[in-house]
Order: structure tokens, then C-alpha cells, then sequence
């Protein structure tokens, strides 16, 4: 018998009685008879295979940093690479890695919306480091193109230009330097609330390149990219490894930025990911307000299912909005400045009528198998976690 009741049209609001998840934020979201979401009955499935805790996540670890100071070159003086953007998760893996006697390059992808927050913090933190650091300044009429594009294909995919080029950065410079490990800033605790219909495509190519051909004009040759053939090469040619270290530490948000903010005179700047000021804007301004999606909602359902925050502690949370009317405004001037747009062009574009990831080309079949072989590989220790 299935343990999740579907929502009908008739239905009413109803919010999961564990996380703040609802049939209002999340219209594909199921509850089991006692009103649990399956979000939260996923975070429960998933966590083994993803996390590690106590004596056995200081063995894991102590394990991996072994591994990874023994894959380095003799000729190399780096044995791992990590991505900077400023934010806390990030700035704490190059602070743990250090502390675990790694050897990294730094990598940071300027897509041209950095807050001069998020600069200072990176360039400060890898300084009191001594972390080398290699900065990818994108194509800025490619990468407005693209990103045009996907506000123009009315899709709530818009930091998908971002993401991807993120990944593909990575790998190219893995491969470059022979690197063998990328340490991620992912951690599944904090970080495991998954809403296909919030964001689609971090790995599609097919999909990044179909909205692109419809929408766009400027041709994509210098941004950075990958596909499956490439990714499998990555993988198993190379045998280059992406790991969460995080995954393998009591990874906990509010001690973690107190650390970084009195070790290394990080600053916070103010939301989840509001290092970017598109970010921000997208996250604070377009996606609520044309796709009714509040990614506080998931992000706050993560702290509850990781025991670092209450219910009742993200409902008061989530009846304030940190992002102000003012600041709206701003960065919506902003936005469309920095688009060579007029206000008034860049509303038109906004008013466009919500589409989906399934408008376009895509290979969404084939990404949701490869998730499921990749937790599996995860699952029987054949895939670091």
C-alpha cells in the first residue's frame, strides 16, 4: 500500500508536521498518514549513505586525507582543488582542508555579479590561508546571453549558467593540474532538500544548449561545459574524484560561521548564496514572486532534519523576509543595467508566462538513473561520499 497520500485539486494547504515543507511550496510534495513529507522520509533513507558520524567519520577521514596527499604528482605542489565563492560553505572547506594538512588550489568562476563582500571575504581568507588561487573571468557577452536566454525561457532554472560552468571549471582544471580530488562545499545534512520543478539541469548540456539555440544569439565558444561523454572521461579515464569532506565532519551552520567570522575575519553577508547579488535577486525577487518558490522553505527543512534548528525556530524565520522592498528595487536596476536592459525591457521579460525544464531538449531520464547509480555506487562504499 503506498504510505503518501497525492494531493488533489481539492485539497488544502497542508504543511509536513516534521520540516516546514508544504503542498504550497512544493506541489509534487506526499505525506504519509501521520503527515510527513517524503522529503523528510528521503533525508531519513539517504543519510547513511551519504553522511558519516563519530569515531567512524574521523576514520573515513582520516582515510581520505590519506588518500589524497598520496595521489599527489611529485611534480605538483597540489594534491586537491577546491571552488571558492565567498559564501560559508566554501570558506570552511579551504579552512578544513588546511586544517587537515591538504595541499589546495583554489578555484573561483567570476560570472561578473560578485558582491565586493564576497571578493574581500575570498581574497582574505585565502591570504590568512595561503591557499593559491586561480580566478576564470567568464566572456561577460557570452555569459549574459545565456543567461538571458533562460530568463527569457521563463524557466526558475536561471542559476543553472552559473552552476554548470562551476562543475566544468573544475573538472578542466582537475585535468589541467592533475589533480585527483575536488573537495565540494556540498553537505547532504544541511543541503538535501531536492525540488525538481525549483531547478533542473546543473549537468545538462542538452538542456543548457536547447535554451540557448532558442532564445539566444551570441555563440558559446569559450564557456566552460561538459557533457556525459566528458563527465565519464573525467571519471573514469582520469579517475578524478569529487568529494564532500563536509559529509564527513559535524558540520554545523551557526558554529561553522562563528569559526570562520573570529579565525579568519570572514563576514557574513546576509542569506543563503547571497554572496552573488544575481543570486540574490533571483532568489529573493524572481522566483518568489513569479514562481511562488521560496527556497527558505528547503533550506529550513534541511536545518530541522539536521537538528539545528526547531520547527518553530524556521516558522518565525520564515515569517520575516531579510530581503527588502528597497533592496528589490536596487538590485532589479541593477539587473537590468548590468543586461544593457531598460527597467522597463527587463519587466517585460519577467512577465513572460512560467515554463519548464520539459519545453526544452533535455535528458532528464538519463540524469535522475545516473543520480540513482551514483547513490548506489555511494551506498556500497564504491563511491566517496
Amino acid at each position: 500500500m503506498n504510505m503518501y497520500k497525492e494531493k488533489t485539486l481539492a485539497d488544502k494547504i497542508q504543511q509536513c508536521t516534521r520540516c516546514v515543507m508544504s503542498n504550497e511550496v512544493d506541489v509534487l510534495i506526499r505525506f504519509d498518514e501521520h503527515g510527513v513529507c517524503h522529503h523528510c522520509h528521503r533525508y531519513d533513507e539517504l543519510l547513511a549513505t551519504r553522511v558519516f558520524s563519530g569515531m567512524e567519520a574521523d576514520r573515513r577521514l582520516a582515510d581520505l586525507t590519506e588518500k589524497i596527499k598520496k595521489s599527489r604528482k611529485s611534480n605538483s605542489q597540489y594534491d586537491c582543488l577546491i571552488g571558492v565563492s565567498g559564501g560559508v560553505d566554501s570558506t570552511y572547506v579551504a579552512y578544513l582542508v588546511k586544517q587537515l594538512g591538504l595541499r589546495p588550489l583554489a578555484v573561483h568562476f567570476d560570472n561578473g555579479w560578485n558582491s565586493e563582500l564576497a571578493v574581500n571575504n575570498i581574497e582574505k581568507v585565502l591570504r590568512k590561508l595561503d591557499i593559491d588561487l586561480v580566478t576564470y573571468v567568464v566572456d561577460w557577452k557570452e555569459f549574459r546571453d545565456l543567461q538571458l536566454s533562460f530568463l527569457k525561457a521563463s524557466v526558475p532554472d536561471g542559476e543553472i549558467p552559473t552552476d554548470h560552468a562551476i562543475f566544468a571549471l573544475l573538472w578542466e582544471t582537475a585535468a589541467k593540474h592533475k589533480i585527483k580530488y575536488i573537495i565540494s562545499g556540498m553537505n547532504f545534512a544541511t543541503e538535501s532538500i531536492s525540488v525538481p520543478n525549483w531547478s533542473y539541469g546543473h549537468s545538462d548540456w542538452k538542456y543548457i544548449k536547447d535554451v540557448h539555440r532558442v532564445h539566444g544569439s551570441v555563440p558559446l565558444k569559450s564557456y566552460p561545459h561538459f557533457g556525459f561523454i566528458k563527465l565519464f572521461y573525467y571519471n573514469f579515464i582520469r579517475g578524478i574524484r569529487n568529494v564532500s569532506v563536509l559529509n564527513y565532519v559535524d558540520y554545523n551552520k551557526e558554529r561553522v560561521m562563528r569559526t570562520l567570522q573570529d579565525e579568519l575575519g570572514w563576514v557574513y553577508y546576509g542569506g543563503k548564496h547571497y554572496e552573488s547579488i544575481y543570486t540574490r535577486f533571483f532568489q529573493g525577487y524572481i522566483l518568489p514572486s513569479k514562481f511562488n518558490i521560496d527556497k527558505r522553505y528547503g533550506h529550513c527543512s534541511d536545518l530541522i532534519n539536521a537538528r539545528q534548528l526547531s520547527r518553530e525556530e524556521a516558522l518565525e524565520e520564515l515569517s520575516v523576509n531579510s530581503y527588502s522592498e528597497d533592496m528589490k528595487e536596487a538590485d532589479l536596476a541593477y539587473a537590468a543595467k548590468k543586461f544593457s536592459l531598460t527597467v522597463e525591457q527587463f519587466r517585460e521579460i519577467l512577465a513572460r508566462p512560467p515554463s519548464s525544464y520539459g519545453s526544452y531538449k533535455n535528458s532528464a531520464r538519463f540524469v535522475a538513473r545516473l543520480k540513482t547509480f551514483v547513490n548506489f555506487l555511494r551506498g556500497v562504499g564504491l563511491y566517496p561520499k
